[in-house]
């Protein structure tokens, strides 16, 4: 029986990862610290003996018994709350605990996948990204503890490869979404749906005008699978070619929900990204590999998991009045940069 280490299996995608790997006949080694992670993402799989739980910072030494077939490291804040909350974490967890997988990789000889980022592009200059570009990043911005820790991260992984001859994939993760992720970690798809069951009104930030691209989490996890069973270790795009501006993503919410909330605007934050859309014609050539979950249907999924789990719900603390149209100088600021 094939044995697979998942860092950070306690989180978002690392839980339907070990999901998968479980369904398709692996003994799964979850590890996380539960700083971001939730025993509740996991909890209906520990009646599984061939799961495994290990709570551990994997920026201290990793040890685990008998062979290892593969090891995924997703272990990373990875939301903007949590990485501006927790600066040094996420650059400890980027290189120290990249460095400490890619050792065990070393030693047992195992494929290493590293969960790398969009935001390795930063604000980017190049639209869609593709994997060749090299970004346009702030290193002592604030979004810089996570963008850089990524970008470290993906280079030490490169180097073991090069020079260890480890056995390597990176898969560049646009903006996923789905069931398990925290309503409260500052992401849209999650802040839109908890404003929508708190009956408040949406938050857009700036004029609105900045673009995303949202990937069900389904289809996330089988590139990633493919990716992992490929030959190729350079940096690979996943995520949904379709492109959407946050002010009409706020207006699609609201209509897919039946939502009585209105829009509301705020300062855009620091190194926000204008633009974000993947080029996947790597992925689609190499893996044979197309997000298949259309927009709506998996908004649809995802609002009801987040329905059943109002408890995860909190109430959103006091903030300053929101302005009710797009405030001029942010709009401006926005078109500007």
């Amino acid at each position: 029986m094939k044995k697979v280490l998942i860092t950070g299996g306690a989180g978002f995608i690392g839980s339907h990862l070990c999901e998968r790997f479980l369904e398709e006949g692996f003994a799964v080694i979850c590890m996380d610290n539960l700083v971001t992670g939730n025993l509740q993402n996991i909890g209906h799989l520990f009646k599984n003996e061939r799961f495994t739980f290990i709570k551990q910072d994997v920026t201290n030494y990793i040890y685990v018994e008998g062979e290892v077939a593969y090891i995924l490291h997703f272990a990373s804040p990875a939301s903007p709350i949590d990485y501006l909350n927790l600066p040094i974490q996420t650059l400890k967890v980027g290189s120290l605990g990249t460095h400490k997988a890619l050792g065990l990789a070393k030693e047992k000889k195992a494929r290493f996948l590293l969960a790398s980022t969009s935001e390795v592009y930063g604000d980017p200059l190049v639209h869609p990204q593709r994997e060749d570009y090299w970004g346009n990043v702030n290193p002592i911005g604030p979004r810089g503890v996570y963008d850089e820790a990524k970008r470290f991260a993906e280079a030490l992984t490169m180097a073991y490869h090069r020079y260890h001859g480890v056995d390597t994939r990176i898969v560049r993760i646009f903006n996923t979404y789905g069931p398990r992720m925290r309503i409260d970690d500052g992401r849209v798809v999650p802040t839109f749906m908890a404003q929508v069951l708190r009956g408040e009104d949406l938050t857009v930030f700036g004029d609105g005008s900045q673009t995303r691209s949202f990937c069900y989490i389904s289809d996330l996890i089988e590139g990633i699978v493919r990716l992992l069973h490929s030959n190729y270790h350079e940096p690979v795009n996943l995520g949904n070619p379709q492109e959407l501006s946050i002010l009409s993503f706020a207006q699609k919410i609201i209509g897919l929900t039946g939502s009585k909330s209105k829009i509301v605007y705020q300062p855009l934050p620091v190194d926000d990204p204008k633009v974000r859309r993947p080029d996947i014609s790597l992925a689609t050539k190499l893996l044979g590999w197309t997000p298949r979950v259309p927009l709506d249907e998996g908004l649809k999924m995802t609002f009801e998991y987040f329905r059943e789990h109002m408890d995860r719900v909190p109430r959103k603390k006091a903030s300053p009045k929101p302005t009710r149209g797009a405030p001029k100088k942010a709009a401006a600021r926005s078109k500007a940069r």
